[in-house]
């Protein structure tokens, strides 16, 4: 039983007020100022406790027990065997024109709010071996693009398949088949190698002095 947040008595205490007023001969507003509560509520539970006994005392379920317009049995089997065709809330509201808010409120209560519901669950994928410590088998295959080769647009690839030679986009830097990464040993520049400062030095000695002076000089 759960009693209600702001309630004043519980089971306990409207015994103990019932007994006061029966057995003990108090009157109810001496029993209702005891107990923090008003006559007629002391007069409710006394009339209670002499109809029902000890469960007279406990709280009871606040919703009507008569509901004139509520959706009848048929009905809800019907929107059950049209939920179960994959029709929406709203087309079955529309078909039985109902409103979508009682159709929704209908669905979500016998447990066909969603249409996953209307299939089986499917089982768990789990590895199952025969013996323990066995290897599982996992891919670790990484992409394109981890490994270092650049993706191809989607228009990069009409293109090579349609003429067999990729095209290159705005802003895109194109190779040549003669160009090489730098620092390799078969790159070709086109620039001219600098000399260094010894054979820059050696060949303006041999512009001026004769080749005698060389030997002295050695």
């Amino acid at each position: 039983m759960k009693l209600h947040a702001n309630a004043r008595t519980c089971p306990h205490s409207r015994r103990l007020a019932v007994d006061r007023v029966e057995r003990e001969g108090w009157t109810l507003m001496a029993a209702a100022e005891a107990a923090g509560v008003s006559v007629r509520t002391v007069s409710k539970w006394r009339r209670r406790y002499r109809e029902e006994g000890e469960q007279g005392l406990l709280d009871r379920c606040s919703a009507p027990s008569l509901v004139p317009f509520q959706t009848c049995e048929e009905r809800i089997a019907l929107i059950a065997a049209l939920r179960r065709l994959r029709m929406t809330g709203a087309e079955i509201a529309e078909t039985l024109a109902m409103p979508a808010s009682t159709v929704s409120g209908i669905l979500t209560r016998i447990g066909l709010g969603k249409l996953s519901r209307l299939e089986p669950t499917e089982p768990a994928n789990r590895y199952e071996k025969q013996r323990a410590g066995e290897l599982v088998h996992v891919d670790s295959r990484s992409s394109a693009r981890s490994r270092g080769r650049a993706i191809a647009s989607p228009a990069e690839s009409l293109a090579l398949a349609t003429t067999g030679a990729p095209t290159t986009s705005a802003g895109s830097s194109s190779t040549s088949a003669s160009t090489t990464r730098p620092g390799s040993s078969t790159s070709k520049s086109s620039t001219t190698r600098r000399p260094s400062p010894r054979s820059a030095s050696c060949a303006a000695r041999s512009r001026t002095s004769p080749p005698s002076a060389w030997k002295s000089s050695g």
